[in-house]
């Protein structure tokens, strides 16, 4: 499900390019500033980021320092890998989590939209974004316990 949705937004990087270059030809040629289009292209940055993070996590192209690691045995690799998934990930993803909820609401419950002039309404979906960081790296990490352990 990782790779489906990491493949799923990273078709989003066209829509990204796009966006960029016409909000970089109209400042640039035209003279004229597009808040609302800046500011679709944060959310498509947005989306891309978060939802490939499961992607590249499980495809183990995250980072990581393995100066031990890559001439160790799989015996350490799978305890390294398993505590990191039950000690580091999932803490992670539960703050992230947690903190995320109130400040969601927050955004959910003025309806908050954008501080800048012309730009768009929608803050609050952008914000409701968040989540989809710890549900990707959920998926990931319990794909990779099952891996490890199967």
């Amino acid at each position: 499900m990782d790779h489906f949705l990491g493949k799923f937004f990273a078709r989003l990087l066209p829509v990204l390019l796009t966006l960029v270059m016409i909000v970089v030809i109209s400042r640039y040629f035209f003279g004229m500033g597009r808040a609302d289009i800046q500011e679709l292209a944060l959310y498509a940055h947005a989306l891309i980021f978060l939802g490939c993070a499961g992607w590249a996590y499980s495809s183990d192209e995250h980072v990581r320092v393995d100066i031990f690691y890559r001439s160790a045995s799989l015996q350490y690799q799978k305890f390294v890998n398993t505590f990191g998934v039950i000690f580091l990930l999932a803490p992670m993803i539960g703050v992230i989590t947690y903190y995320s909820i109130d400040f969601i609401s927050a955004s959910w419950s003025v309806q908050e939209v954008s501080t800048e002039p012309g730009g768009l309404s929608t803050v609050f979906i952008q914000k409701s974004f968040i989540l989809l960081l710890p549900f990707v790296l959920g998926v990931a990490g319990i794909k990779e316990l099952y891996r490890l352990w199967k």
